[in-house]
């Protein structure tokens, strides 16, 4: 089935509106995140993007994009798939994320992104460095450091919700901010 031009046309003019420079949706793999990294790349170069703002959005994309497809949470019955998002307006760049999760993982998610959040940039730093030496690599690898090295590099608080789909399955979002500055 195909799309009409105009909904097309629409989509795009809501793309505009909103800011965004990239929208993905679907399956998330190795593939896919070098592609969505390729081209938003492209995008902040023909934008001219200063570059430290684009270091630290490329940073925060690929922490983003490596926490999709490692911890991508995938149930047939619900019709709902992952979604990665970049934006950009005159303060900010923006990196969206959303994902469906456990419910039972929410409470430990929430209370870590929220002790991130209550930190300055030292503790920030010193919080990183702990995580680095006490914690051991997951399964799906890493030590917990992902979130940390977001709001670091985006000196932003990380923004969040849960939807919940069900008893057993909510939908996670993700929001960082990269404020431009100006020199």
């Amino acid at each position: 089935m195909a799309i009409p031009l105009k909904d097309i046309v629409s989509f795009h003019q809501s793309m505009q509106s909103e800011d965004l420079v990239l929208v993905y949706e679907g399956e998330f793999n190795q593939e896919v995140t070098k592609s969505v990294l390729a081209m938003t790349e492209r995008n902040f170069d023909s934008e001219g993007l200063d570059s430290g703002v684009k270091k630290k959005a490329y940073n925060i994309m690929v922490e983003v994009l490596q926490n999709i497809c490692k911890h991508q949470f995938v149930d047939s019955e619900i019709q709902k798939n992952a979604i990665f998002l970049v934006g950009e307006n005159e303060e900010d760049v923006f990196i969206t994320s959303g994902n469906l999760i456990k419910n039972h993982a929410i409470a430990a998610l929430t209370e870590k992104i929220n002790l991130i959040n209550s930190k300055d940039k030292e503790g920030l730093k010193e919080l990183f460095k702990q995580l680095r030496l006490n914690s051991t690599i997951s399964d799906v690898g890493g030590a917990g450091l992902g979130f940390v090295d977001m709001a670091r590099k985006s000196e932003n608080k990380i923004e969040f919700q849960f939807d919940e789909i069900n008893a057993d399955v909510s939908y996670f979002i993700l929001l960082c901010r990269i404020t431009k500055t100006t020199n």
